[in-house]
């Protein structure tokens, strides 16, 4: 892994906060993916649009189905993966993803443990 140095960590740790706030979600990868010179070891992904689930099944999205994380992780993600960049993500970040992708389709009220709200 490359080292990283403290502007770069300060830069990442408000990074993840902003994501946090705007309806996003910040993933450390377990296995960095590669890149030229360059090593990508998080991604932001961002609650997607209406429009950027065209295409797709919400339900297969909620029930983490690797096809559709596959399909929608290039419209949503920050450095943006490409088809190729998601086929080799390892399994465990695979699963990271989608549960923050299906995470999205909650209302405030759901995450809250309470369905009236």
């Amino acid at each position: 892994m490359s080292k990283s140095s403290p502007a770069a960590v300060a830069a990442a740790s408000a990074a993840a906060a902003h994501a946090t706030a705007v309806g996003s979600a910040v993933i450390t990868l377990e296995q960095p993916l590669k890149r030229g010179d360059s090593e990508i070891t998080a991604v932001t992904v961002r609650r997607p649009a209406s429009g950027e689930l065209r295409g797709l099944s919400m339900l297969d999205l909620m029930r983490m189905e690797v096809d559709a994380v596959h399909k929608v992780l290039p419209r949503v993600t920050l450095p943006t993966l490409t088809a190729f960049d998601v086929a080799q993500l390892d399994p465990a970040d695979t699963a990271q993803f989608a549960m923050a992708i299906a995470d999205f389709f909650l209302t405030r009220a759901q995450r809250a443990g309470s369905l009236t709200a």
